[in-house]
Order: C-alpha cells, then structure tokens, then sequence
C-alpha cells in the first residue's frame, strides 16, 4: 500500500542529489539517495512513513521541509508497507518493531544532547519529551516509554495491516535557545522513526528501516499561529520569488536515513572497598607505624586522569565521576587529549556548570573538608587492649594521620577511624573524649562540630563489657 502527497511533479526532482544531500549532512545521518522514484519503483524503501500535518510554504526547493507542531497536540503518523509480493521474505516475522525519537536538528545540540535532556528533566520533573496517544492510536501493540529515555517510545505494529501512532511533544523549541522564552528563534528537532525484525533469539534487533523529519514544537496553538504568518508571508512575494519555495503539502513524508546510532558503554562497577577485621580482635597495630592494609583496602583518595589513559579508560572514568551524558561527545578522546585542553575548551562544548565540573575534575582540584583531625594510636598498650600509660617516658616517634570530616557527627567520626585502621564500624561502641582529670566525656554530634580544625588526638581503646566491640577514647 503507498500513501502519495498530493503535490506537484517537481517534488521528486528536488528530493533528490543536492537537497538529499542538504537534509543528511549531518554526522547521525548517511548520506544516500533516496529511492521514491515512481519510475523505478523496484527500489522503493520497505516502509513509508507519513506525518500527517501540512508542511512550512516558506521554505525554500533544495532544503528540507520544516512542519510545525503543537505543545502536547496528539499528531498521526501513519506507518505504511511499501514493500511487493515477494520482497523480504527474510521478514519471518508477524509484527515488527519501531522506536520514534525526538532529538536534535542543530549539530551543536546533537554533541550535547544527553546533557541538553538531563537539564530539561530537572526543569521538569515528571514531564516526558515524547510520549503515545494510545487511545487514537490504530494497529499498535505493546507500547512503551521507558522512563530513563524521556524522547523514546517504541511498540510493535503489524506491516500487513493499518496502522498508525498518535503522538505528542510536550517540549517546545525555545526551552532549548539561551533565554529559553518565545521572543528567540527556536531550536528545529528532527522526529525519527527505526524500524527492526526479530532475530534468531526473538529480539527486535535486526534493522529493517530509518526515516526522519525536521520540526519545530510550538506552545498550544503557536503552529497554526506560525503557519498563518509564513502562508501571509508567501503571498506577498512576487511570482518569481515564489519559484524559490516549495508549496505547503499537506503532508509530511519522512525521508530515508541512517539508523540512530545506539553506542553502549560499559560502566566500570568496581567492588566496593570491604574491611579486613576479625570478629574478636581490635588491633590498630603499632604505634609507629601505619595503619594495617590501608593501601590495599581503602577507596583512592582522588581519581586522577592519567595521560596514557585509553579511549575506554577516559569512557570509565566519566561514568565514575558522573559525566555519562558527555561519554558520547568525547567517545574518540584519550586522557592525553582531555589533559590538553582548556577551561574555556570545556566551558564551549559542555556548558558553563558541566564544563567547569569537568575541568577541575580532570586537572585534580579537591575539595577542602570543613575539618580536619589528626589521631595517632596509643605508643603502647598491652594485650586486653586496656589503656596503660607508658613507664619508660622516652620519646619514641608517634606517627599521625589525618581524618577529614565533612558531616560533623559521631557517626561520621566512628566510619573515618574504623576505615583508617581497616576494622568494621560496627566494633566501634561509642567515642570518648578524655576530659578534666581524666574523666571520659561521651562525644555527641554538638562536641564534634565544636573541635578545632587541625587538632590532635591520641587514641586508646577500651574493652566493652556488653559484647566484642571497644569504646575509643581521644585524649
């Protein structure tokens, strides 16, 4: 079954060579003749695509068409089978599978697409880029929209019988223009549709068919607004200006291109840091020394870009720290190629927030704690672990080591200590601090907020009474 605009003969001319190569010169789209043409109809796609909404008279004959759509008005796009008896017997499927997008027209805006739609999320918490009309919809079955892709929706549809999708944009063009308001030119999106069969193993992988159309999202009723203006402005051109314009159709047929392109990246899910300790013993080692296992056992203190750092090195590294909507962006950049640029390198392509985040994660730049402490195991203490002032006075060196605290509690003092010396929290009973006339003061969350910054403690330990674990006193 095929589904013709009703326009004129020249339409076919110009949808070919320079105007095909003006609508997909862009790096998601492959650049390929179309094959619509009547007179060869061997060659046509197996599936046509129609957006059932008049297209923009103001454009002009080797561009591509621009349709404007309403804010959140459900449109129909009619899912067609171009293909003849006997084509595709490959297809040994009933149903076959399409996955509708809406994404970026605008190449600038296709490099940051992932951060462009995580800041829409966040401006619109619960709101959906692109979502199905169910109930008008005709033929569709297993509809869904998964809520990590806010622009994506898929369902399965059969090739030999009617259908067609309702859908709805809900975002409009200028919430993607700096000012982000209806006095500025808005951003075009494109409207594209994937098409697969099932495979050996019965999953929807096996491309079939991709075609894709420019629009522009107005806020409810500023299409038809829009529409009325360029028709307006078309007629008060002269005749021969008018040659340079397409004519408006009153449809939209949506031209063949490359299948989107799905780049899958593995996200480095490192154990995380355990604790080596037994159950019935509570050793912080020697006085002098360091900590038992700390190199082994805790977290890296920073995460460092390193130069050699491969491709897939650099793609770990931005999932780690939290740059996966970029991951696609710098897919082909090693660490030596992050290191070499600029703050105002990374301001350009990700933004001012993301860019500066970026930057100073790449060159290192920590974070000060709101307090630091310094503690250092008891010089000596006998085997029950019970605190016993040494009797010889000699002035053996005590090494200390540094616990940065950003919480300010109890809790978040007893994880540091226990983490430092590689035992479990959960020995720790309570913290003491050693006051006047050495008298044990519990620590409570009031006390640790009121050290001083870069104080010096020296641990000792006591035996609970109650169970295993020990009580910890600062002196």
């Amino acid at each position: 079954m095929l589904f013709w605009h009703t326009q004129p003969e020249h339409y076919n001319q110009h949808s070919t060579g320079s105007y095909l190569r003006d609508v997909l010169a862009l790096p998601i789209f492959k650049q390929e003749e179309p094959q619509l043409s009547p007179e060869n109809d061997t060659k046509l796609p197996p599936f046509q695509y129609v957006l059932c909404t008049a297209t923009s008279p103001a454009v002009k004959l080797h561009e591509e068409t621009l349709t404007y759509l309403n804010q959140g008005q459900s449109y129909e796009i009619r899912l067609l089978e171009n293909r003849k008896l006997g084509e595709f017997q490959d297809l040994n499927t009933k149903y076959v599978k399409s996955i509708l997008r809406v994404v970026f027209h605008d190449r600038r805006l296709q490099y940051t697409e992932h951060q462009q739609l995580e800041g829409w999320r966040w401006s619109r918490p619960g709101d959906r880029i692109l979502d199905i009309d169910i109930p008008l919809s005709v033929g569709i079955l297993d509809p869904r929209a998964s809520p990590t892709q806010l622009n994506t929706v898929e369902f399965l549809w059969d090739p030999s019988k009617r259908a067609s999708a309702f859908i709805q944009v809900h975002c409009i063009s200028t919430e993607f223009t700096p000012r982000k308001h209806g006095g500025e030119k808005g951003v075009p999106f494109r409207i594209q549709i994937d098409t697969f069969k099932q495979n050996e193993n019965g999953e929807y992988t096996e491309h079939l068919h991709s075609a894709s159309c420019q629009i522009k999202v107005f806020k409810p009723k500023g299409a038809d607004r829009k529409q009325k203006t360029d028709r307006e402005k078309m007629e008060k051109k002269t005749a021969q200006e008018k040659e340079k314009y397409q004519p408006s159709y009153d449809t939209t047929i949506l031209t063949e291109c490359s299948p989107w392109p799905d780049l899958p990246y593995q996200v480095n899910n490192a154990p995380s840091p355990s604790y080596n300790s037994s159950p019935n013993s509570f050793s912080l080692g020697d006085g002098n020394s360091s900590p038992t296992h700390q190199v082994e056992l805790l977290p890296p203190s920073n995460d460092h870009l390193l130069p050699s750092a491969s491709i897939q090195d650099v793609q770990q590294w931005l999932h780690r720290n939290r740059f996966s909507p970029f991951c696609r962006l710098f897919s082909s950049f090693s660490g030596a190629d992050l290191l070499k640029m600029s703050k105002e390198d990374f301001v350009q392509i990700c933004g001012p927030a993301d860019g500066i985040r970026l930057f100073n994660a790449i060159k290192g730049r920590n974070v000060r704690p709101k307090m630091t402490i310094y503690v250092c195991q008891e010089p000596e203490q006998n085997r029950s672990h019970l605190h016993q002032k040494r009797e010889n006075g000699d002035g053996s060196l005590c090494v200390y080591h540094a616990v940065f605290l950003e919480e300010l509690t109890t809790l978040e003092l007893i994880e540091k200590i226990a983490n430092l010396y590689s035992i479990s929290p959960q020995q720790i009973n309570r913290i003491y601090r050693q006051g006047p006339t050495g008298i044990h003061v519990l620590v409570s969350n009031e006390m640790v907020q009121n050290f001083q910054d870069e104080s010096c403690f020296v641990i000792g330990t006591l035996k609970a009474e109650s169970n295993d674990g020990y009580h910890i006193i600062l002196k």
